[in-house]
This record gives C-alpha cells, sequence and structure tokens, in this order.
C-alpha cells in the first residue's frame, strides 16, 4: 500500500465536548444506604434493554445487517479513518455498546451495555493485490460474502473494511457494516453527514440543498376547506381499498405475474450485491414493456 498523504479530514477533526462525570471519589455519601443506591445506579446505567424492534431484528436466524459502499477519489489512509472514527462514532452510545442476553428466572432479555471500543477490533483492511485483473468483480463478491457472516456478538455490532482497490468508479471503497438494530438507513446517513466537516470550512457540517415547496392554490378561504376534506376523503378512501386488496392478496389472490418475478423457493436462494450505473431512459423502457 502506498504512503498517503496528510488528509484534509485529519485537520478538520473536531472532538467533541464533553461533560465532566461526578463519580463515588468526588462526592461525599453521608449513609451507606446512599452508597448502595449509587453502586446499584452505577451498574445497571451502563446497561440499557432492546426496544421491541431491536429484539426483532435480533430473532434467531434473522441476520439483518445494513451494508453501504462509499467510493474514495483517492487511496484511504487506515490512520486517519481510524483517528476519526475515535473523535466521532465511537463517541456515540449505539456505536459504543454490545449486546448481552441477561439470563434470569423471567427468561432471557437482550440488552446493550457499554464497554470500551477498541477501534482495531472493528477497522479491517484485508491484504489485496492493486493489480487484480477484476477490480469491480471482487469487491461485488467481497460485499455478498459479507452478508453471509453475522457480526461478533462479543463487540459493538459495526465494522468497516476498507479496500484499497481501485475500481471503474473510485480509487478506493470503504464498506460499512452495521447492524440494523443499532439504526435505520435514513438515521445512519445523517449520524455519517454529522460525523464529517466542510473542507472549505473545518468547522462547518456539509451543506445539504433544501427542497423548495411549491405554493398551494389554496390558501385560504373555502376553497382551502374544501380541498383539506377531499384529501382526507380520498385517504381514507385508498387505505380501505388497500386493506381490502391485503386481506384478499392473503386468501386467494395471487401476486401479479411478471418477467421479474422469481419462481418458486427463490426466497431461499443466495443473494447478491451488483452495482450498475444504468439510465433512467432503460428504466422507463422497463416500465412501458411491462405496462406499469
Amino acid at each position: 500500500m502506498q504512503p498517503s498523504r496528510k488528509a484534509p479530514y485529519q485537520e478538520t477533526l473536531v472532538p467533541p465536548v464533553l461533560e465532566s462525570v461526578k463519580t463515588k471519589d468526588s462526592a461525599k455519601w453521608e449513609t451507606r444506604e446512599e452508597m448502595d443506591m449509587a453502586d446499584s445506579k452505577e451498574s445497571t446505567g451502563s446497561q440499557e434493554p432492546l426496544s421491541p424492534a431491536a429484539r426483532l431484528l435480533h430473532a434467531p436466524r434473522f441476520n439483518c445487517t445494513i451494508l453501504a459502499a462509499i467510493g474514495c477519489k483517492t487511496n484511504i489512509n487506515p490512520g486517519v479513518i481510524k483517528m476519526g472514527l475515535e473523535q466521532t462514532l465511537m463517541k456515540h452510545p449505539r456505536f459504543s455498546k454490545k449486546l448481552v442476553i441477561d439470563d434470569n428466572k423471567c427468561g432471557s432479555k437482550l440488552k446493550w451495555e457499554s464497554t470500551a471500543v477498541n477501534v482495531e477490533d472493528h477497522i479491517i483492511e484485508p491484504d489485496l493485490d492493486p493489480c487484480m485483473d477484476s477490480p469491480d468483480q471482487f469487491v461485488e463478491d467481497y460485499i455478498s460474502n459479507l452478508s453471509t457472516i453475522p457480526l461478533n456478538l462479543s463487540k459493538p455490532l459495526w465494522e468497516m473494511h476498507i479496500l484499497n482497490v481501485k475500481t471503474l468508479d473510485a480509487e478506493a471503497i470503504a464498506v460499512f457494516r452495521i447492524h440494523h438494530s443499532l439504526g435505520d438507513g435514513a438515521s445512519l446517513i445523517s449520524l455519517l453527514l454529522a460525523c464529517t466537516r466542510q473542507t472549505s470550512d473545518p468547522d462547518a457540517l456539509p451543506s445539504i440543498p433544501a427542497r423548495q415547496r411549491a405554493g398551494s392554490h389554496f390558501s385560504g378561504g373555502v376553497w382551502w376547506l374544501f380541498f383539506a376534506i377531499w384529501t382526507m376523503l380520498r385517504l381514507i378512501w385508498n387505505t380501505l381499498v388497500d386493506l381490502v386488496l391485503f386481506l384478499a392478496t392473503m386468501l386467494y389472490l395471487e401476486d401479479t405475474k411478471t418477467p421479474l418475478k422469481g419462481a418458486y423457493g427463490v426466497e431461499l436462494k443466495p443473494k447478491r450485491f451488483v452495482h450498475r450505473t444504468v439510465s433512467l431512459d432503460d428504466i422507463k423502457l422497463v416500465k412501458n414493456a411491462m405496462n406499469m
């Protein structure tokens, strides 16, 4: 791997502001009961029960992870990435807690437990040949293979794989593998943006274009009231139609047969992640051919 230059990101890391924490040594407890209460709060404060959605995502044989590949214009310097993660992502509570199983008389309960995070355990950089024959195919195979391997439960459920191999679209690829119980796609994208800064202004967050909403023709008066009532009636009608169709599909209706529908048992076959750049005109051509 070629030595990389000092990346601009290294200069733009903004350490978070940490508040002082009051400990037992810095406080004066008057009674033994207060000391025991403090110990109890301290022992349970590091654990947090999983939400119902998170428990569902940890059901047996339900390996649900989020894979995100990010292309870079230059080779990725692992040292800079580790420094950046230590000062940004690892400060987030979800990324510094591991999953534990609490066995008691009432059964097993899943909980988040705070732990010391070693960034070396989460940054994976395989030894790759930069002159390989099919780098794009290798990246696809690598990501597809990650989807079949469960995450290690002995550490926080996230990883970052650094692939310093040149593809058609990037000089290097960074692959995030995060368990879905840590967050959904929208929240993780927001977190990723919050961990970055502008190259022109190291103290500023990335600027996101604001969506301009078109002005409504029914801005007030009787027409606005009529439009609101009509919209509500349409919403109720469409909801009832969707509910009836859903129940009918469960009872006797079958999915529409199209060229894109797989054969029986396709859900049990292994899947692949394929990256392609396609034209919107081609998408419209498929849409017109299928009469959709």
